[in-house]
């Protein structure tokens, strides 16, 4: 059956409350984010800001240097979350079938909503407008037959625009989408496929499915699925978490391996703290640690495990810091991170014999 699924996402949605809150950020670039002296990082900034060349993830001081009039605001949660909460009730006046991806975004099952004749196009409208009018920011959307095509719509026309991907039109579309669309291919990936002549889902289509299991392994089974801009996943109104964590960034490196060490006590606690509200849906799979250095590099290690203990962590992290780069280049660490692999409980327990 084919489905109708709206794709929502808030325009750079910190940024649109502050600027909501304070008509005249409208005309200059913001961003928010952690100050540029004390190393923070860009979470997100307007569009003025954009184009600049600012983005998520940039470090304040290059951010800075890029758009020096940029006004780096510190982010505020607790209204941002308040908005949130504010779009989210008016999803549920079109379907209770809402899958919420984070504090500014959500899919939306109408495929059987009455609404506007059954026209999920209309539907898509109309929260847009409603939104707009209540909250005061702007939403761009996505409509298409299942979530991959509709997330991928809503960035289509961006910021505050909509755009419809009908199932008739569902094998063109997707022919021509960069590979990169697909969720999972990052810069590395994509660098591999473009090895064997692969840049959009088109050329995807040249292989079969067995052939892309063999270049390139689990992968391959997703890109034989998207390829075609196929997507069986339903809107999951409880959505499962995979992981939990928690990280720092430092104002001055931590310049060795024991002070990194030391460095990990508050942050298991931090982690705990998480994982205690988690623990009754969820059991742990594996931990994790995050190095960020000096210039940037980063190392992630992870191991399988179902105990959370901090000495595991600390054996965890010797293994990444002592990889890579040889001892003498290795820098000092700008970031330090440590997180949990999380499943579902099993729901089959085995029977006993007698």
């Amino acid at each position: 059956m084919s489905r109708k699924i709206i794709h929502c996402d808030c325009d750079c949605f910190y940024a649109a409350v502050e600027m909501r809150e304070v008509p005249s950020y409208r005309y200059r670039p913001i961003a928010i984010g952690g100050a540029a002296h004390s190393r923070g990082v860009i979470a997100t900034c307007n569009y003025p800001a954009r184009k600049f060349g600012v983005h998520s993830a940039m470090a304040s001081a290059q951010a800075i240097r890029a758009c020096p009039e940029l006004l780096i605001l510190p982010g505020r949660m607790a209204l941002y979350k308040a908005v949130s909460q504010q779009i989210m009730s008016i999803f549920k006046r079109y379907s209770t079938t809402i899958e919420p991806l984070s504090l500014d975004e959500a899919f939306i099952d109408v495929t059987d909503s009455p609404l506007f004749g059954g026209s999920a196009t209309l539907i898509a409208q109309d929260i847009r407008s409603t939104v707009e009018a209540e909250v005061g920011i702007t939403i761009s959307a996505g409509v298409a037959p299942n979530k991959f095509i509709a997330k991928v719509a809503s960035d289509w026309l961006k910021p505050n625009g909509l755009f419809v991907v009908k199932p008739s039109e569902l094998d063109e579309f997707s022919a021509r989408l960069c590979v990169t669309k697909i969720p999972g291919i990052g810069p590395v990936s994509a660098a591999k496929l473009a090895a064997h002549g692969i840049q959009n889902c088109a050329d995807l289509r040249s292989f079969s499915e067995l052939e892309l299991e063999q270049k390139f392994g689990r992968m391959g089974q997703a890109l034989a699925t998207r390829r075609y801009g196929e997507d069986h996943r339903p809107v999951q109104t409880r959505r499962v978490r995979k992981s939990v964590s928690v990280e720092n960034t430092y104002t001055q490196d931590l310049a060795n391996i024991q002070a990194c060490s030391d460095a990990l006590s508050p942050l298991y606690t931090e982690l705990l703290e998480r994982w205690h509200k988690l623990s009754q849906d969820y059991e742990v799979a594996g931990v994790v640690v995050k190095l960020k250095f000096a210039d940037f590099s980063q190392l992630t290690r992870e191991q399988a495990s179902v105990e959370i203990n901090l000495d595991f962590f600390k054996t965890l992290l010797q293994t990444a810091f002592h990889s890579g780069l040889p001892q003498q280049q290795r820098q000092g660490v700008r970031l330090l991170g440590m997180g949990l692999k999380l499943k579902a409980p099993d729901s089959q327990q085995q029977l006993r014999l007698f």
